[in-house]
């Protein structure tokens, strides 16, 4: 019973350790691209940054090792997406593009 019990909360650490590491990695593929190895240059940028918390340095120090495993396994996406325009994937275009082909118009501000 207790090997059980210790399996699964090995499991479970494992899990969520994996589950929350390279929070970084994902966060800067949701807007434009932003080059290769954008989750582990994330990470290093904050980490050197003097705007940057101290609870916030180490959790940083944690999440980078996994940032660049992530970003590893995604360099065949980001060169996909390294040809793109970096305007085009803005979450503003993208929006304007989806009022256009659903045809619903001025939910978004037009700032021009």
């Amino acid at each position: 019973m207790r090997q059980r019990i210790r399996c699964l909360t090995i499991t479970l650490l494992a899990g969520t350790t994996l589950l929350a590491g390279g929070c970084s990695s994902v966060m800067t593929r949701v807007g434009p691209s932003q080059g290769y190895y954008s989750g582990a240059k994330n990470d290093i940028k904050m980490i050197k940054d003097d705007d940057t918390g101290w609870a916030m340095t180490p959790l940083l120090a944690l999440d980078l090792p996994f940032s660049a495993v992530v970003d590893t396994l995604l360099l065949p996406y980001d060169y996909y997406r390294s040809g793109s325009n970096p305007e085009d994937d803005s979450p503003r275009a993208r929006v304007l593009r989806d009022e256009q082909t659903s045809g619903v118009n001025n939910v978004a501000p037009h700032y021009e």
